[in-house]
């Protein structure tokens, strides 16, 4: 009864071939972008560049801090993208400051990438082997985002056949109980706790800051069909609102 992830062989007749077709070849389109803009970058004196790539992971930092107002709703859609197939059901779109994250952590990560290429010697041949297979890796790691953006409706989703946070999937017989996720004394998602989990997992939190619907909206959904899931397949649904808005950070 663990939480269910990508990974799985995919069905023949599950639906979503086409839509593992455009995923897979915007991936493969922004992976060979990134590698051939990767490639032309010239080389920087390595006292300056790393000075920089510090100055970034500071100013990153301090933009984990920033929470601009989240006020979107879940959205009814007759087609959603999940896991193992396409489905009715409510879907959250990424927030602004996903978004930025999103692009911070990939920018880092590509910082960080041609930091090390610079500081690698310029003429053994292991050190032009080791910088192409980072710079090839830095660009693999910027399609799998672009994949998985376009593979999945929606950074959060409620269907019939579970919660999708992600490429994560929790199962509706599966949840006990939700109840709002406090971190650093701020609402940061919705935990579920789990009728069956290894003991070692702390409990699953879905929802947060990487999510345009704030944590009591999405934690009323849930509680509304933790024990009617099968509604969610039926027709038009309007995900329901919180008893009283709590003040949230």
């Amino acid at each position: 009864m663990s939480p269910r992830r990508l990974g799985r062989p995919p069905k023949r007749d599950d639906g979503l071939w086409s839509r593992r077709l455009l995923a897979a070849t915007v991936g493969a389109a922004v992976t060979v972008l990134v590698a051939a803009a990767l490639s032309r970058v010239p080389r920087f004196e390595p006292d300056g560049t790393v000075c920089v790539f510090w100055l970034f992971v500071a100013l990153t930092a301090l933009l984990r801090r920033w929470r601009p107002r989240q006020d979107a709703r879940l959205v009814w859609r007759e087609r959603v993208a999940g896991l193992d197939g396409i489905e009715p059901g409510l879907f959250a779109r990424r927030s602004l400051a996903g978004r930025v994250d999103l692009a911070a952590d990939l920018v880092r990560a590509t910082a960080a990438t041609l930091v090390v290429t610079v500081l690698l010697p310029a003429d053994p041949q292991w050190a032009r082997v080791v910088r192409l297979v980072l710079l090839v890796a830095a660009a693999v790691a910027t399609g799998v985002v672009a994949y998985s953006g376009v593979r999945f409706t929606g950074r959060l989703a409620l269907t019939a056949s579970g919660i999708r946070h992600g490429s994560r999937r929790y199962d509706w017989s599966n949840i006990d109980r939700v109840s709002l996720h406090r971190e650093d004394g701020r609402l940061a998602g919705v935990r579920l706790r789990l009728r069956v989990r290894r003991s070692f997992e702390p409990a699953p939190v879905v929802g947060g800051r990487d999510v345009a619907v704030p944590e009591q909206r999405l934690a009323a959904a849930i509680e509304a069909y933790r024990e009617r899931p099968q509604v969610l397949a039926v027709g038009p649904v309007t995900a329901p609102e919180p008893a009283v808005e709590a003040a949230g950070g």
